[in-house]
C-alpha cells in the first residue's frame, strides 16, 4: 500500500526535493501545503509562489491557508498521511499539526545543521565566507530547526557565489538527499542523531536596513554581505543624497593608507572604495530607478571622485551564536 505523504514549501529551493520525493516507489503526494498567492512584481499582480505554480501543474491537491490553525490539524489527519516533508515553508508547525502524520515531519534545511539554524541559512553562509554548506534533513521539533538529523550533504562553495547561485545548487542537492535518505524514513529504519548543542548558530531574516554598507568593516567581509544580500534587500550606499545600490565588487587587499570609506580611484576598472583592512572595488552600479550598470557607463551619468568619503552606516549582523528576539509584527 502506498505510503501517503505531505509536502510544505513556498520557496523555489523545494522543487527539486518535492520533485525527487513523487518518484520515489510506493509513495503517493496526496496534497501540498504552500503560502498564498500574493501580489509580484511591478505591476503587483497577484501570482502563486513557485511550489504553488508547481503543484497545480502537476494536478496535486493544494492547500493555502494564511496561517495554520487547528482545523488544519484535523484536515491533516483526514488525509492519513504517513509522513510531512517541508522546505522552505514559511510557516511554524504547531503540536498539533506535526503531530497528525503518523510518522511525523521531516524538514530540508539548507545548511549543516547545527550551523545557521532560521530563515537564512544561505545567505548566513555567504555572510560568513565559508568554504562549505550542504543541506540537512531533521526531524521536525517545536524548537526552530533543532531537531534530530536523519541525513546530510555537503557542498563546496565557489569563489563569488552569490545567493541565487548557491540557492540553485542547494536546491539540486536537497533533491539528490531526499532521493538518497527518505525511503529509510518511511521504512521506519531511520536513527536520527541528536544535533551538537555547543555548536549551534542562528541567520535572522532579513530585513531593508541590512543594505547598508559599513566600509569600517573588511572588505572581505563586505563582499560576502554583497554576495549574501543579491537581489533583495541588496548592497547600498549614499552618495551625493542618492541611494547607490552595488550588484558586484571584489577585494584588492592591498591598499593602504587611506581614510576608511575613501574613494581611492573611480574608472573603467570599478569605484575602488578603502575600507576597515583592504579595499572594495564596486564593478557595477545602480541608481534608483535605473539599471545595474559596468562602473564605466554609471559613472558617466553620476561621477564619483577620487579623494571623496563616502560615509559608513551601522551594518547590523545577521548571523548569531544565540537566537535573535523574536519580531513581533504589527
Amino acid at each position: 500500500m502506498p505510503r501517503r505523504l505531505v509536502l510544505l514549501g513556498s520557496d523555489e529551493i523545494a522543487l527539486a526535493a518535492f520533485a525527487a520525493v513523487r518518484t520515489l516507489p510506493e509513495v503517493e503526494v496526496v496534497a501540498v501545503y504552500s503560502q498564498p498567492d500574493r501580489p509580484a512584481g511591478r505591476g503587483q499582480e497577484v501570482q502563486p509562489n513557485p511550489v504553488a505554480a508547481w503543484a497545480r501543474a502537476q494536478g496535486l491537491l493544494l492547500l493555502q491557508p494564511e496561517k495554520l490553525e487547528a482545523t488544519h490539524a484535523e484536515e491533516l489527519r483526514l488525509l492519513r498521511a504517513d509522513l510531512g516533508v517541508v522546505m522552505a515553508y514559511g510557516q511554524l508547525l504547531k503540536e498539533d499539526f506535526l503531530a497528525a502524520p503518523r510518522l511525523g515531519f521531516v524538514n530540508f534545511h539548507g545548511s549543516l545543521l547545527p550551523l545557521l539554524r532560521g530563515a537564512t541559512p544561505v545567505e548566513g553562509a555567504l555572510a560568513l565566507g565559508m568554504s562549505e554548506t550542504g543541506v540537512s534533513m531533521q526531524q521536525v521539533v517545536r524548537k526552530l530547526d533543532a531537531g534530530p538529523i536523519h541525513a546530510s550533504i555537503s557542498l563546496a562553495m565557489h569563489a563569488g557565489e552569490g545567493r541565487v547561485a548557491l540557492r540553485a545548487r542547494l536546491g539540486v542537492l536537497a533533491g539528490e538527499l531526499a532521493a538518497r535518505a527518505l525511503p529509510a524514513v518511511l521504512d521506519g529504519t531511520s536513527v536520527p542523531t541528536p544535533q551538537d548543542e555547543t555548536k549551534v548558530s542562528y541567520a535572522r531574516r532579513l530585513a531593508r536596513a541590512d543594505a547598508a554598507l559599513d566600509f569600517r568593516q573588511s572588505a572581505r567581509l563586505l563582499e560576502g554581505r554583497i554576495l549574501a544580500l543579491e537581489g533583495w534587500p541588496g548592497s547600498t550606499f549614499m552618495h551625493a543624497d542618492t541611494i547607490i545600490k552595488v550588484g558586484a565588487a571584489v577585494v584588492d587587499v592591498g591598499l593602504a593608507g587611506a581614510l576608511v570609506g575613501q574613494v581611492v580611484s573611480a574608472d573603467r576598472q570599478g569605484v575602488r572604495i578603502a575600507c576597515g583592512s583592504g579595499s572594495l572595488v564596486v564593478k557595477v552600479l545602480q541608481r534608483p530607478g535605473g539599471k545595474m550598470l559596468p562602473a564605466g557607463e554609471f559613472l558617466a551619468g553620476h561621477p564619483l571622485t577620487a579623494g571623496e568619503v563616502i560615509a559608513s552606516a551601522e551594518m547590523p549582523a545577521f548571523v548569531s551564536n544565540r537566537p535573535f528576539p523574536r519580531v513581533i509584527k504589527a
